[in-house]
């Protein structure tokens, strides 16, 4: 199979007016919470995002151009050699592919069977006044959390989303002539693109962006580490986008669309494509095209970062396939989510303090003050005070809605749990009582999303020694606890995050004789946790604290607090066998002594 035959499913390229969109700018402005507990405790946490009125500047003039069809032509992405079909002259380089948008043999699809579907449109005028050097791209994405969303890295690679783009969701319609249909449109704050993609390949073809403000719709959650039914040869699929819908037109379909696509097997597309198949980390699905639009079903130009659902779960980002689409015997590519769980699953549970990459600590002096405490990847400092924590025994720090304001979860001296969380109609931090009778638990820890909906989960022990889970819902409650373990009298509990490398929230223990043990997740409600690992011994420390991963390099890193005041960071190692690495411990910081509570 020749290099030439590869091409994107992505952005299209356009000679447009752009107008740039201003990018947010991060505000810390002190803000009193409304009725506080304990008293005096008070917000730091505040961030912006672009207007309504620029966003929808930026996504009028992307649809005006998508619908009036002034695209650039689809280009192939080659490797490298000779493109067979073009007589066997060198593959001409080019700048990254192009896109435009359709699902060949595709139907309409309803907001109600894709409520998770956004747009990603993207405009840069380069600051120039000629339109020559104007890039536009438009691509498909998933909305996993309330303001994140799953999409293809080549959607999002080399470009500033920060600046340039808009995402809108909440409709199956494009924009015309400024109106949403109903839909919201946000800036994007983050972006993350897979460090390992191959922009010659397509190889970990996955990224994240997070959201300036979270979208008030249903989230579809990728499929996890692990996971072999949804891929097997024959399973039914949907894929979903905004694609083209002809192989002999650059036209837009103004509506989203779907089409059925049965899994195919990695041996088909090898067959077909080659080395530029990556067996383990693509997969591809459909019938063979048929070499013309008739009896071909596939995605195409413009398709790029949409999802490919197996049973609820997204099993594939669409990626690349062949020119125009429908090449006889081809395949759509789509990225192997599953494969990607590792590093993707921790990026869209990554809120932290001060909207970084890197998770924060928060402090409670010996005066009842409390601080946040900013990680700076190899040491914590540039602390903010938060206000009066006295009367709290417990701090712990969760993204509960998932709206990627980072969130409080503590303990008052009366056994009551409450949630301190930003509240977005008020524009500042709120209590919610979670509810009384939580003083008798030994240990409380918010793991992440345990049970694999996308929702944060709390696991506890108590003084019997009975091991404790209440699933999440997603706005401050929780279902009733369910029984996960027996034995643990001895054991204090953490975690907050993925240590084992799957992606899967793992729990760490440590018991009476001062032994470390990690506990993997499963994803599993009914039995969460597997077989535990031990980790080493000797950990007599006298305060620990999971916060997330504080040295930003994608993996959940654990605190710790020795004797002389010293804090110390042990990094995650991604490995289920040695979770961390003991002997290269980061030294965070000294004095830290008189600390009273870490979270």
């Amino acid at each position: 199979m020749t290099s030439g035959r590869r091409k994107g499913s992505i952005p299209f390229s356009a000679a447009v007016a752009a107008l740039a969109l201003g990018a947010a700018a991060l505000s810390v402005v002190p803000a009193q919470a409304d009725t506080p507990q304990p008293a005096g405790k008070k917000s730091v946490q505040q961030r912006s995002t672009a207007s309504q009125a620029e966003l929808l500047k930026t996504v009028k003039r992307s649809t005006a151009e998508l619908l009036s069809g002034e695209t650039a032509a689809p280009t192939e992405k080659p490797d490298s050699g000779t493109d067979a079909e073009a007589g066997g002259e060198p593959a001409p380089e080019t700048s990254g592919p192009s896109t435009d948008p359709k699902i060949i043999g595709g139907t309409a699809a309803t907001l109600g069977e894709a409520p998770w579907m956004v747009q990603l449109h993207y405009y840069d005028d380069k600051g120039t006044t000629g339109e020559a050097d104007d890039e536009g791209y438009f691509c498909g994405g998933t909305l996993v959390a309330p303001a994140k969303v799953l999409t293809a890295a080549h959607c999002v690679a080399g470009l500033d989303w920060e600046t340039n783009g808009a995402v809108l969701g909440g409709t199956t319609q494009l924009p015309e002539a400024g109106d949403l249909h109903g839909g919201t449109a946000t800036g994007v704050w983050r972006q993350w693109v897979h460090p390992d993609y191959d922009d010659a390949g397509y190889d970990h073809d996955v990224a994240v962006l997070t959201l300036g403000s979270a979208l008030p719709y249903e989230t579809l959650q990728p499929a996890a580490s692990g996971d072999t039914a949804r891929y097997k040869t024959g399973t039914p699929a949907t894929v979903y986008g905004w694609g083209r819908t002809s192989s002999t037109s650059d036209d837009i379909s103004p509506v989203l669309l779907k089409a059925s696509v049965p899994v195919g097997a990695d041996a088909a597309c090898s067959g077909y494509f080659g080395g530029d198949f990556v067996p383990g980390h693509m997969v591809c699905a459909g019938q063979p095209a048929s070499g013309q639009d008739t009896g071909t079903v596939s995605p195409c130009n413009g398709d790029s970062g949409g999802p490919l659902v197996v049973n609820g779960r997204i099993a594939g980002v669409v990626s690349w396939g062949v020119t125009d689409c429908v090449e006889s015997g081809a395949y759509g590519v789509y990225a192997k989510t599953a494969a990607f769980a590792g590093a993707v699953n921790p990026r869209i549970d990554d809120a932290n303090l001060n909207f970084d990459d890197k998770a924060d600590l928060f402090a409670r002096a010996s005066t009842g003050e409390g601080f946040d405490y900013y990680s700076r990847g190899t040491s914590v400092g540039d602390r903010e005070s938060v206000g009066d924590w006295q009367g709290v025994d417990l701090v712990r720090q969760a993204d509960v809605n998932r709206d990627d304001y980072q969130d409080y979860v503590y303990r008052n001296s009366a056994g009551e749990l409450y949630w301190w969380g930003y509240d977005s109609a008020a524009e500042t931090y709120l209590d919610h009582k979670i509810g009384p009778g939580w003083g008798s638990l030994r240990n409380i820890t918010l793991t992440g999303d345990v049970t694999g909906d996308g929702l944060v989960d709390l696991t506890a022990n108590d003084s019997a020694g009975k091991l404790w889970m209440w699933t999440g819902r997603g706005n401050g409650t929780f279902a009733a606890k369910v029984q996960i373990g027996v034995g643990w009298s001895t054991y204090a509990v953490y975690g907050k995050g993925d240590y084992s490398g799957d992606g899967k929230p793992d729990l760490i223990a440590r018991d009476g004789s001062a032994v470390l043990w990690m506990y993997k997740g499963t994803g599993s409600a009914s039995a969460p946790f597997s077989g535990r690992v031990k980790v080493g011994s000797g950990w007599n420390f006298t305060a620990y604290a999971t916060t997330g991963d504080v040295t930003g390099d994608g993996r959940a890193d654990f605190i710790v607090r020795d004797t002389a005041g010293v804090l110390w960071a042990y990094k995650s190692t991604g490995s289920e066998t040695v979770p961390f690495a003991t002997a290269a411990r980061i030294k965070l910081g000294v004095g830290w002594g008189s600390y009273s509570l870490l979270g």
